[in-house]
């Protein structure tokens, strides 16, 4: 077609890359695409050799990977103390949620629920008191990842926790995760005050037996089905577990009444879950959790198994590099705060509960629960792309976690970091929000994009793993 031709048509612009070039043409009237693409985040050539070189050996890993995450079957099995099961366990020792961290360098909800945790095991009686027990080098701290435990918010778990214990009945492993306390001023946000540590002992003395009984007689209960029934009725189970809780709530109810010491405590039983909207989170993230670990060490793989934040920090863990971990700065979630706060008040993202993203549930399967996104005034349309552009960075789709409205499309499973760094697309996370101050406790809820930090130093630590593979092939040849 000639010049002259062409500008005797109307002209159609499609724009790539800065969306506000799309926004001043539409001031115009004039009629634009605006293609939503963003060049590869720049890393070494010497990692991106390496990397295009095995690309065909960590695709196979990948395929790997996915098959187990996918053939994974999370299961309830019963619960018990967290001394008694949690691996390497001992009673000076607290775990908390995110990758390795020291007291000096703990953010503020952190600090308060090592606050609460100490005067609920009886190591301190006062705020000062357990302050000075946590700095000094009687108090141990470690991640729950490493010890197959998860835990939402602080995550903090110490000793006489009662927890959740579930089996991966596909693969044989376990998975860990204390009991949730429900929402606003809780141990987990970082609050310590006298009713949060009575409703932690309630919990021990009360609702831990009363539901370790229940599991006696109910044996086992299949999350994964359950999880794959509330994605259909409206949760993503990680902000929104309604229905997730009610279909836990009729599983276990019987039980509980057939068990339950005397009427009274099966009634206060059954409202405290009932009441208590959150409560299957501390389930779906240890079934996560489970599912993702049987994924570890599989060589070359370029899956997240683990991706995690502690106030502080963001990290995660491949399925190709061990157990190493890949940090960067956490950041602060876009969020709707309870009356009386604002983002100043917010602390850095925090929690091991990223760990349902990790699994393909959560901010990657907000498509499900729309609703969500309200948080930051965003639409039901808003939702859908965010799981639309998780497709983009994962390497499967999951055969029983669907969601409805994407005609019953398998949620986006298991971050591929080589695509994140390819595709410059980033997780997707839906979190609550705590106060940066220790003891106050949760201020709103939100969402957040990861941070790209931990991301490439992943891709390099892959690509490094990967060259010392080849080197002790080399020398046993």
């Amino acid at each position: 077609m000639s010049l002259k031709k062409l500008f005797k048509k109307k002209i159609k612009v499609a724009n790539i890359g800065l969306e506000s070039f799309k926004d001043d043409l539409e001031k115009q009237e004039q009629e634009v695409v605006n293609v939503d693409w963003k060049p590869p985040v720049e890393i070494e050539n010497i990692t991106q050799q390496i990397l295009d070189d095995n690309k065909e050996s960590i695709e196979k890993a990948n395929e790997k990977v996915i098959q187990i995450i996918l053939s994974g079957k999370p299961t309830l099995i019963g619960l018990d103390i967290a001394r008694n099961v949690i691996p390497n366990m001992k009673e000076n020792l607290l775990l908390h949620s995110g990758p390795p961290l020291t007291w000096n360098r703990m953010s503020g909800p952190m600090k308060g629920a090592v606050i609460g945790a100490l005067i609920y095991e009886g190591k301190a009686n006062t705020k000062e008191e357990a302050e000075k027990l946590a700095s000094s080098n009687e108090i141990e701290f470690s991640p729950c990842h490493e010890h197959n435990t998860v835990g939402p918010m602080a995550g903090v778990v110490s000793a006489s926790m009662p927890v959740f214990i579930i089996k991966n009945e596909e693969y044989g492993n376990l998975a860990f995760c204390t009991l949730n306390e429900g929402l606003g001023k809780v141990l987990r946000y970082g609050a310590y005050s006298p009713e949060v540590i009575e409703r932690l002992k309630w919990m021990e003395s009360d609702l831990y037996p009363t539901l370790k009984s229940a599991m006696e007689v109910a044996e086992k209960i299949d999350l994964k089905n359950m999880i794959a029934q509330a994605l259909h009725m409206g949760d993503e189970i990680h902000n929104r577990n309604r229905a997730g809780n009610s279909l836990f709530y009729r599983s276990i109810a019987p039980a509980i009444i057939q068990t339950a010491k005397d009427t009274e405590t099966a009634i206060k039983v059954l409202e405290f879950i009932n009441g208590n909207d959150h409560f299957f989170l501390n389930l779906s993230m240890p079934a996560c959790k489970a599912t993702l670990d049987a994924a570890r060490n599989i060589e070359n793989s370029s899956i997240v198994i683990a991706m995690t934040r502690n106030g502080t920090d963001f990290g995660l863990q491949l399925a190709g590099t061990k157990n190493e971990w890949f940090v960067g700065a956490a950041l602060v979630p876009d969020a709707l705060y309870f009356p009386g706060f604002t983002k100043e008040d917010a602390n850095p993202d925090i929690g091991d509960s990223s760990i349902t993203e990790t699994n393909g549930l959560g901010g990657f399967a907000i498509a499900a629960s729309p609703a969500i996104v309200q948080f930051v005034g965003g639409t039901a349309n808003d939702a859908v792309n965010y799981t639309m552009a998780m497709y983009e960075i994962t390497a499967g789709e999951n055969n029983i976690y669907q969601i409805p409205y994407l005609n019953f499309r398998g949620t986006p499973t298991g971050i591929d970091v080589m695509k994140v760094i390819d595709k410059s697309v980033l997780p997707f996370i839906d979190t609550g929000v705590a106060h940066k101050e220790p003891g106050i406790g949760q201020v709103g809820a939100g969402v957040l994009s990861a941070p790209i930090e931990p991301f490439k130093k992943a891709v390099a630590g892959l690509a490094e793993s990967i060259k010392k593979n080849l080197q002790n092939s080399e020398e046993l040849i």
